[in-house]
């Protein structure tokens, strides 16, 4: 359900993992060879300033003082500066902030449980609203008082089409995820099970239901936990 690119995440971080390294070992090399490499590192910095400024000077324009390569650098400078927003504005895209949103009413209601005609009692039309805030608080209470759980987290993200054509009103339903990082020597498959008959019990008090991920991490809270039982 989450839409962040984890494979660019990725590769960046290998990337700039291996810039870091080479930076590092560079700097240890520095002091640990002050001689050989130092004196190697500074006589090829010496020869590529000298080219720079040999490249600087080439491109010069007439009349100026300034080389026209330092307009190339701000270009470049400024869409690596709009890359990184467009960067940063997909991580994590995919939340959602309305778990479901449909039409409920019409004229054709049937008639109250008094006797009273379907055309008196015709309820008004309008639109039903349940921000995703009501599945998550739900989740998160039913499953706070277990001891076989350190952390629950529960997110919702894009809705998807649910529903069926008989329905007294239809929406959207959003799919939500349900981190939960069981305690040390606790059972994950009967957690699991709580877990998808607690939702079913959700669906039923919501009247709508949609796509369920549960995620069972383990971290360092786990590790550190106390048991619950004897492996």
């Amino acid at each position: 359900m989450n839409q962040t690119p984890r494979g660019l995440n990725r590769t960046l971080l290998i990337i700039i993992g291996l810039l870091l390294t080479l930076t590092g070992l560079h700097g240890l090399l520095l002091v640990a060879l002050p001689r050989t490499y130092a004196e190697g590192w500074h006589t090829v910095a010496t020869a590529a300033q000298s080219q720079v400024e040999d490249l600087l000077e080439a491109t010069t324009l007439a009349g100026q003082q300034d080389s026209w390569l330092w307009i190339v650098v701000v270009l470049v400078m400024i869409a690596l500066v709009l890359l990184m927003a467009g960067w940063i504005a997909v991580q994590g895209r995919g939340r959602a902030g309305v778990f479901v949103r449909g039409q409920c009413g019409g004229p054709d209601d049937g008639a109250a449980a008094d006797g009273t005609s379907g055309a008196a009692r015709r309820a008004v039309p309008g639109t039903v609203t349940l921000s995703a805030s009501v599945p998550e608080q739900f989740m998160r209470q039913a499953l706070a008082g277990r001891n076989d759980l350190v952390s629950v987290h529960v997110s919702t993200w894009e809705p998807v089409r649910t529903g069926s054509a008989d329905a007294a009103w239809r929406g959207h339903g959003a799919g939500l995820q349900i981190k939960v990082q069981p305690r040390l020597g606790a059972a994950p498959r009967r957690i699991a099970e709580d877990i998808a008959q607690t939702v079913q019990h959700m669906d039923a008090a919501l009247g709508q239901h949609g796509p369920v991920v549960i995620h069972l991490a383990a971290g360092a809270r786990t590790r550190m936990s106390r048991a619950e039982r004897v492996r």
